[in-house]
């Protein structure tokens, strides 16, 4: 399925219309991904839940059994949640030129708003949303309510962490 470097993503193919990949679950993943496009998601093993948020803001979750098929229309913040030995082909068209990626978190104990980051992505292959990923945990700042003061733990580390014991 995927190569023996650990990655996240393989990009099966990108085109100016069509951008097809296989994702690996992330076990840190809780941001809220806003696609400019619409997407596909085959859950090709394992099962994942779907957070979405609804147009009120409220959180909800899909759950997608191996074998299933869900679309995401363009604009909804979803975030794919599954394990690490899952995986989850995307269809999607590639982005067009000035249409940016946004990816947004919440706080898992008073559910307010903490975080963006907006990216242009031009090569899925390059894995942008890992380097989301880094700029959001590695920030203390970033992980810290407004709200309620409560710090998101750095799970992006503590995965890590635990490959390296494995």
């Amino acid at each position: 399925m995927l190569d023996e470097t650990g990655r996240y993503v393989s990009v099966l193919w990108q085109q100016p219309e069509s951008l097809v990949f296989v994702a690996r679950g992330r076990s840190y993943r809780s941001e809220f991904h806003i696609n400019p496009t619409d997407e596909v998601m085959y859950m090709i093993k394992g099962q994942m839940n779907l957070h979405y948020r609804t147009p009120e803001g409220k959180e909800e979750i899909a759950v997608l059994p191996e074998g299933a098929v869900i679309h995401t229309p363009a604009g909804i913040p979803h975030s794919p949640r599954f394990p690490p030995d899952a995986h989850l082909l995307v269809l999607e068209r590639k982005r067009r030129e000035g249409e940016v990626d946004r990816f947004q978190w919440y706080c898992p104990e008073c559910d307010a708003f903490l975080h963006e980051e907006e990216f242009t992505v031009s090569d899925y292959a390059v894995d942008p949303v890992g380097k989301a990923y880094r700029r959001f945990f590695d920030s203390e700042e970033h992980r810290t309510c407004k709200e309620c003061g409560h710090v998101m733990p750095n799970a992006l580390a503590e995965s890590e962490a635990e490959k390296k014991g494995d």
